[in-house]
């Protein structure tokens, strides 16, 4: 849940910034965030030992405001959990956003409407659709999420287990029992959050005849 807020805010935030605007390099800038898209999980988790270990100054940083090291912290489950479904919340909601008609917020700039007005009263209920969809789609990827979370979190149960972890233990014991009845909490999950995020695309698509 703290991922999926935290990645849904953040991705929106740079969606708004990105959506409707021309400047050199963004085309690199939008190629870097769609990365962990395609790379492997381990080489995301990889990245995020370079970047967040104790070896970096954001490591350390972030290990004098937690009193620890955030690596096998549950934060590094957030963060990892984070990275990989950015960049499908992130093309989700700016989709949404580039489809709203861009003479309504002419017009009501012209009437004297300030930036935020424009974002409360036209963008936001304009494309909501998306942005459901987007933070439903970058939920489901969130609760998938392993290679990464299990390079830079490690699989410590009651600390930094999560789901698919702990299927994964779960097997690794002989326990399959457990780990058939968490695959099928994550299987109905998944279903319902996609199933979500497609119909309300469908009634955006409906909308819009």
């Amino acid at each position: 849940m703290t991922s999926s807020i935290l990645t849904f805010l953040s991705a929106m935030v740079f969606a708004w910034i990105m959506t409707g605007r021309c400047f050199k390099g963004k085309m690199l800038l939008e190629t870097v965030v769609m990365l962990p898209m395609v790379l492997p999980p381990t080489v995301v988790g990889f990245g995020l030992l370079a970047i967040l270990g104790r070896e970096s100054w954001l490591g350390v940083l972030l290990e004098r405001m937690l009193g620890q090291p955030l690596i096998f912290h549950w934060w590094a489950a957030v963060a990892a959990a984070s990275v990989v479904s950015f960049p499908l919340v992130y093309q989700t909601v700016k989709t949404g956003l580039e489809n709203v008609d861009q003479e309504l917020l002419e017009a009501g700039r012209v009437l004297g409407a300030r930036e935020w007005q424009l974002a409360w009263k036209v963008t936001l209920p304009l494309s909501w659709r998306s942005l459901l969809a987007g933070y439903t789609l970058g939920f489901a990827r969130g609760l998938g999420e392993f290679g990464a979370t299990l390079m830079v979190a490690g699989n410590i149960p009651g600390k930094t287990q999560t789901v698919p972890t702990a299927i994964y233990l779960a097997v690794d014991m002989g326990r399959w029992n457990l780990a058939g009845a968490w695959v099928l909490v994550v299987v109905w999950i998944s279903f319902c959050l996609l199933g979500l995020g497609h119909w309300v695309r469908s009634r955006g698509a409906l909308g819009t005849r």
